[in-house]
């Protein structure tokens, strides 16, 4: 059992940050990477070493992993600002390479690295979940700069340098979810749910407690290093459930204004226009994929690290609520 210390990118972030304090109910020596200017009071509660640095910048990283059994590398950009396309690739590739360089050179031992669905892209056909061994065809930039990154890493454990494990999470759900979580639990609330095409496409989520659990699993199993796993809930659901569901939570009747799913197609066009020109519209690219089927299986992970979702949709999307309601978000 590995009990060294370890580095966690991604805090003060809420995957990072309920992965951290997870690791230190475990009394792991935890050290946090985390960006100049950064509010950082959460960390400083849980009591765990900050250390400034920015992974775009490899000067800034020189003594980063010094003494460092395992990496974590949760950061990354999932939401560019306007013009910020570029910044997909030098935080989420360019910055894996830079975290990653370090850490071999420092003789780091197991580098965890958290891809994405969008590496894979969406399903071909609903009823077949995508798996390890589904062909990537990257979603949108956001993609193909994790499917990079996920080059990067696998090429450094086939080259011997380190061992690796690449984990593959989906739509993420949970307390310390950021606004744009919350925005879609307001318009159900509200009765202003927007739904593209019948709502029957499938969505794989994780609930971050899972994810934590997953990642957990990724340092200590020996067979896991060089392989990639998708994780996520135990089975997806229909875009229908999940609104049912968090209107049912709300005490609130489901009231859905459908559009038909063309709209979500000509959304995807533009979106893929506008990001050629270096254009990143959050809107845009959300209604883009959600018509889409983005359903996984699980199955390897469940076999190679023994993992198994304790959380699923009901349990998890009340969590969710009943932290948002604390901050007075809904």
């Amino acid at each position: 059992m590995t009990n060294g210390k370890v580095l966690v990118t991604g805090a003060p972030g809420w995957l990072g940050t309920q992965f951290v304090e997870k690791l230190v109910e475990t009394n792991r020596d935890v050290r946090c990477l985390t960006l100049p200017g950064f509010d950082v009071s959460c960390l400083e509660k849980i009591g765990v070493e900050i250390v400034e640095g920015d992974i775009t910048k490899p000067k800034t990283l020189i003594n980063i992993t010094n003494d460092v059994e395992t990496v974590f590398h949760i950061a990354g950009l999932i939401h560019p600002k306007l013009f910020g396309v570029r910044d997909l690739f030098e935080i989420n590739t360019e910055g894996t390479k830079n975290l990653l360089d370090i850490s071999i050179k420092n003789g780091v031992k197991r580098f965890n690295y958290i891809s994405s669905n969008s590496a894979v892209g969406c399903n071909e056909l609903r009823n077949v979940l995508m798996n390890e061994f589904t062909p990537c065809n990257p979603y949108m930039n956001y993609g193909w700069s994790k499917f990079f990154a996920e080059k990067i890493v696998n090429t450094a454990y086939v080259q011997g340098k380190i061992e690796t494990v690449i984990l593959r999470p989906c739509w993420y759900y949970g307390p310390r979810q950021p606004e744009r979580q919350t925005r879609l639990m307001k318009m159900i609330k509200n009765g202003k749910a927007l739904l593209f095409g019948n709502g029957m496409n499938l969505r794989s989520m994780t609930y971050i407690d899972n994810l934590c659990d997953a990642l957990m699993l990724a340092e200590k199993k020996d067979n896991a290093k060089g392989e990639t796993y998708w994780i996520a809930d135990e089975h997806p659901y229909s875009t229908f459930e999940i609104y049912q569901t968090i209107a049912d939570l709300l005490d609130v009747p489901l009231k859905i204004k459908y559009i038909p799913g063309i709209f979500s197609d000509t959304a995807r066009f533009g979106d893929a226009i506008l990001q050629k020109v270096h254009i990143y519209q959050i809107e845009t690219h959300i209604a883009g994929e959600m018509n889409k089927d983005i359903s996984c299986s699980i199955e390897k992970a469940k076999k190679d690290l023994g993992y198994c979702p304790k959380i699923e949709l009901r349990e998890g999307m009340k969590r969710s609520i009943d932290w948002a309601r604390t901050q007075g978000w809904i």
